[in-house]
């Protein structure tokens, strides 16, 4: 399981509680013995929980239970509570709460692709929101589904972009590609039905489909079915749990979508009270 470092969670707080809490302080409250509840608004899957309950540790409280990051939770259903002094409860307690609710929904987003096609596997691009990659890997990792690429370091996915300076055909620089990278997958993005079968005849490992629709990821995979080094076919590009069945039922045994980071965060309930 990903654990975001204390640095990054000490950073949080420090953006919210600069300088002390004015409120709480200028109260005379922040001694009091407090309790505090985190409750599920409705269903959704759980992400962020364990640096929830950190923060509300690094702040000055305890916590008593936490349901892991990758449970399903109902509405209604309590996921975290603690106690302790009511100064440390408020400053941890939007930190922990807006955390959970943004990984959450993320997770959740995740789950319903997955479940939406059993069977193949669902990734998630790099295009998270710039800033908060190690927790949108938390959260799509707790949904089920799996990184796409972390960063341009560890694979090969050649884009016609990077087409658009090469000469020579699709035979030779791939060909070139596996020698200096021998250990690594060849990842070629294609927008055509043509493009798709020519370069899984070139030798590509995996054909990106951008943007087509199941029909055509249909004709690809059977298209190249018979070829000696068969592709995988992924389907890229607007891929949500609306259309995930249909990809899977063309042959697709991978996912790759963008669409977990792209939607409201999940609804969670914070009871902070006297002890």
């Amino acid at each position: 399981m990903i654990v975001l470092s204390d640095a990054a969670l000490d950073a949080l707080l420090a953006q919210d509680v600069p300088y002390g809490d004015l409120t709480t302080d200028s109260l005379g409250i922040a001694a009091a013995p407090a309790r505090i509840r985190f409750t599920a608004r409705g269903a959704m899957v759980l992400a962020g929980t364990e640096e929830a309950a950190r923060l509300i540790g690094k702040a000055g409280g305890t916590v008593t239970s936490v349901r892991p990051s990758g449970t399903a939770v109902e509405a209604g259903a309590p996921f975290l509570e603690g106690h302790g002094p009511a100064g440390a409860l408020h400053r941890s307690w939007k930190v922990a709460q807006t955390l959970v609710e943004y990984a959450s929904g993320i997770a959740s987003r995740a789950r319903r692709i997955v479940e939406a096609a059993p069977g193949v596997t669902v990734a998630c691009t790099r295009k998270n929101f710039p800033g908060a990659k190690d927790l949108s890997v938390k959260a799509v990792l707790a949904g089920g589904a799996v990184m796409h690429r972390l960063g341009l370091s560890e694979t090969i996915l050649v884009f016609p972009e990077h087409r658009a300076f090469l000469s020579g055909s699709p035979e030779m620089w791939i060909a070139d590609l596996r020698r200096r990278a021998p250990e690594k997958k060849i990842v070629v993005e294609v927008d055509t039905v043509a493009d798709a079968i020519a370069f899984a005849r070139a030798g590509a490992d995996v054909l990106q489909l951008e943007k087509r629709p199941p029909e055509e990821a249909r004709a690809v995979v059977e298209a190249t079915r018979g070829l000696p080094r068969p592709p995988v076919i992924a389907a890229a590009g607007g891929v949500t749990e609306d259309n995930a069945a249909a990809y899977a039922a063309a042959g697709c045994p991978l996912l790759v979508t963008t669409a977990p980071f792209f939607g409201r965060p999940a609804d969670v309930k914070v009871v902070l009270e006297p002890a």
